[in-house]
């Protein structure tokens, strides 16, 4: 199931794709609250849907639900998309996938915790050894923005750089979670661009205030639920910068896979819904190429990691 924010007259609304349309979570919910559902297993999801409470408001507050009611929403939307007439629906319960404007699934993440060097090749495109131990530093949460949502440069930096990164959204939270059952309380996956200033990165000599400049965090399109994904770890992942391929490789070249990460950090923090993993990037980032290549304003850049999506995002000129 793909979870989706996007924005109607201005407002925020939760969806779910069903093949090219996104149905509001919202008004769908409210007519199954009315529809009679003869099939056992169906009326028995939309109970379990009414009996959870209210809607939820945002992205965090429907991954919060859990495992059992995200499979119940997948269940019962399935079926109402099914019974619809699309000229028939009412007016807002389902939007042309191509005509909604897809927002970052989650805006404000409780933590983005990102790391470093997790593909081999990578480390050695730095001519360094791989780390023996995962690296993590957290990303700001005014990093976000979404789909389509433009990348602002900065006028002090000029060494501002692309990364393709899969990112781990955390659906069950906990403390010290064994690497066995680390992926039960992963909600499912996204992507993530961890734009960086590499001159404030490596004049810091620390990562935190070169990722964590505002618009540096492009996320989305969607959140792919985990049930879609048999292994996250075979997954081939790209960035094109204005359609030339720049980073080619594949999630089976991560280092630390996700069901340590998960558990390795729950070790010493406690992990939240919605927070978020970003698992690393892959060789072929712009400052280690020959010449190095950086973003300016007019570029586009697209991160695709297979079997979840695309996510494009333009690149602008600072504010003056």
């Amino acid at each position: 199931m793909k979870l989706v924010t996007y924005e109607i007259n201005k407002q925020h609304r939760l969806g779910v794709v069903e093949g090219e349309t996104v149905v509001d979570v919202e008004l769908a919910l409210m007519r199954l609250a009315k529809g009679r559902v003869a099939d056992t297993k169906l009326r028995r999801a939309v109970e379990a849907l009414h009996k959870a409470g209210g809607v939820p408001r945002d992205m965090i507050g429907l991954l919060a639900r859990g495992e059992k009611y995200l499979a119940a929403l997948r269940r019962a939307v399935s079926w109402l998309v099914a019974g619809l007439d699309a000229k028939k629906a009412p007016k807002g319960l389902l939007t042309p996938l191509g005509r909604a404007r897809l927002r970052a699934p989650i805006a404000r993440p409780g933590k983005i915790t990102c790391v470093g060097l997790n593909y081999a090749d990578h480390a050695h495109e730095q001519g360094i050894e791989p780390p023996t131990s995962p690296i993590f530093f957290l990303k700001s949460v005014n990093t976000i923005v979404g789909p389509g949502d433009p990348v602002r440069l900065l006028a002090d930096s000029s060494q501002i750089d692309y990364e393709a990164e899969l990112a781990v959204v955390i659906g069950k939270g906990g403390r010290n979670i064994s690497e066995e059952r680390a992926l039960e309380h992963v909600a499912g996956y996204t992507l993530l661009n961890d734009v960086t200033a590499r001159d404030f990165q490596f004049g810091d000599k620390q990562w935190f205030r070169g990722k964590s400049c505002d618009t540096f965090g492009p996320l989305g399109p969607w959140i792919l639920t985990r049930d879609e994904i048999a292994d996250p770890h075979n997954l081939k992942i790209t960035l094109t910068l204005n359609g030339q391929t720049v980073q080619d490789s594949n999630t089976s070249n991560l280092i630390f896979k996700i069901p340590y990460l998960v558990s390795y950090l729950s070790r010493s923090l406690t992990w939240e819904p919605g927070d978020l993993i970003s698992t690393g990037t892959p060789p072929g980032v712009g400052v280690f190429r020959k010449p190095p290549v950086f973003l300016k304003a007019g570029d586009t850049m697209s991160v695709t990691v297979e079997r979840i999506g695309t996510l494009t995002n333009p690149v602008v000129a600072p504010r003056v």
